[in-house]
């Protein structure tokens, strides 16, 4: 069982994604994470266990890596596609109740800020790690915001800017966060945003990458 298990990390850490996929080159015409997942499934692997100890496995180890630099967006984008390709297999068994999410993630761009790329790397990665993610999209208003957290009690919000311009509106949105859903924690990221920003405006963690959101997150369920 170990060693099934093994290979779906290795597959969802290089990208393999299926047996036809060419990426990665030394991998060609071998299995990948969707053939190797369906015959874990099929062999009686726990579903828990391959969630656990392959998927996520798999993705921390991308993670990892990119916070320090050794892989970049299209390799993560590869990984994540990997994971999400394995993951059809096991979702039937997240809608039964056989396996439980780790929580409710839900993200958004705030209003005003139309990019994406970072808050979908985000979003992509913490999936992968076993959590429901629920993305608002781009320009969300803070009322979005709180209508989903409202029918999400105890959910984690992640807001992401990419415009200096919008920084104001991440601040707005985590006020009324606070107002309407306090119990709710808020974490935020993008590229003009840091620490000093996100003690001032009130918001509960602040990371430079996905990695440091995925472990925030880990925190707060262990």
């Amino acid at each position: 069982m170990e060693e099934i298990l093994e290979k779906i990390a290795h597959c969802v850490e290089f990208g393999k994604i299926n047996k036809i996929s060419p990426y990665p080159p030394d991998m060609k015409g071998m299995d990948g994470a969707d053939e190797l997942t369906k015959l874990a499934l099929d062999s009686g692997v726990p579903v828990q266990d391959i969630l656990s100890k392959a998927l996520i496995s798999g993705m921390q180890k991308v993670g990892v890596k990119f916070r320090e630099n050794k892989v970049f967006v299209p390799q993560v984008l590869m990984s994540a596609k990997a994971m999400n390709t394995a993951m059809v297999h096991l979702k039937p068994y997240f809608a039964s109740g056989t396996v439980q999410h780790k929580g409710t993630f839900i993200i958004g761009t705030v209003m005003g800020d139309l990019h994406d790329i970072g808050k979908n790397l985000v979003a992509m990665m913490i999936e992968g790690n076993g959590w429901e993610v629920i993305d608002l999209g781009v320009d969300v208003k803070p009322e979005k915001f709180i209508e989903a957290a409202s029918q999400h009690p105890g959910c984690t919000i992640g807001l992401s800017a990419l415009l200096t311009t919008t920084m104001e509106n991440m601040n707005i949105t985590v006020k009324q966060l606070k107002e309407k859903v306090p119990a709710s924690k808020i974490c935020i990221g993008g590229a003009p945003v840091n620490q000093e920003f996100c003690d001032k405006i009130g918001a509960d963690f602040y990371s430079a990458d996905p990695q440091g959101a995925i472990e925030y997150l880990s925190t707060l369920v262990a």
